[in-house]
């Protein structure tokens, strides 16, 4: 009888706690992966889309540009070993901050490669809504100096997400209203983000002047860290006007070859 009545005063199993601490657990799951869902999409799928647009807007730009009004070459300086003109490459004035005024090709990039270049290179203005941005210090394209940009390594379409991937002498070709400036590209390195003397006139030589014109494109490394950068360098080769049409150093480039680290 002891025993039964024992029995009788058993508390009941608390199936409220057990389910509210079930749901909590489901729900707690859901967030999760619907959190690793957004960060696929950010580092990923939204990359490759933001990517494409990026590259749309350039190809639109660069059809604006072909639909205008030929501008009045430059003067002829010389003429190459076949007798080609070699032309004074004419010095745009500086973009306002957010300013479009060029588009970058890449022809190691790929064919549809084509980014927006702006004045500044903050992120909310610059970097995240249009592409690759100028710095503030630099020069022009074709003016003596460093010609020196920025742009992302990863999200918001990475423009310069295959920087690693140059190979020495890759045509890095800047197009504005006036005709195409081609850069050859030299060499790579990984600098501190301190290290800002590799946006002098003369990279990481601020104190000389050599009348030389380079490219500067600097981006955030390792990949998803800002603990260096890395830094592409190169050299201006020529103008085109766009008189001429294209030059030729937006001819296809094999993408699979070794890249800028195992390069001579």
């Amino acid at each position: 009888m002891h025993a039964a009545a024992s029995a009788r005063r058993r508390p009941a199993p608390r199936r409220g706690r057990a389910t509210v601490t079930g749901v909590l657990g489901e729900l707690l799951l859901t967030a999760g992966v619907l959190v690793l869902l957004f960060v696929s999409w950010q580092m990923w799928i939204g990359d490759i889309i933001i990517g494409a647009q990026n590259n749309e807007k350039g190809a639109e730009l660069s059809q604006q540009w072909a639909a205008e009004p030929v501008p009045e070459p430059p003067p002829v300086i010389d003429t190459t070993d076949d007798g080609e003109a070699v032309y004074e490459p004419p010095v745009l004035p500086h973009p306002d901050d957010a300013e479009i005024f060029a588009n970058m090709l890449i022809p190691r990039f790929g064919d549809d490669y084509s980014v927006n270049i702006a004045g500044g290179t903050s992120r909310a203005r610059t970097l995240d809504k249009i592409g690759i941005g100028l710095y503030t210090q630099s020069k022009m394209p074709g003016e003596v100096g460093n010609f020196s940009l920025a742009g992302h390594r990863t999200t918001w379409g990475k423009p310069f997400n295959r920087i690693d991937k140059l190979r020495l002498g890759d045509a890095i070709v800047i197009e504005t209203p006036e005709g195409w400036y081609t850069y050859r590209f030299r060499t790579l390195e990984y600098v501190k983000p301190t290290q800002v003397d590799v946006l002098s006139d003369v990279p990481q030589m601020p104190a000389q002047q050599t009348g030389e014109r380079f490219i500067t494109l600097t981006a955030c490394s390792p990949l998803y860290s800002l603990a260096e950068r890395i830094v592409a360098y190169g050299v201006f080769d020529g103008f085109q006007p766009r008189a001429e049409g294209p030059p030729a150093s937006l001819a296809s480039v094999d993408v699979a070859s070794p890249s800028a680290e195992g390069a001579p």
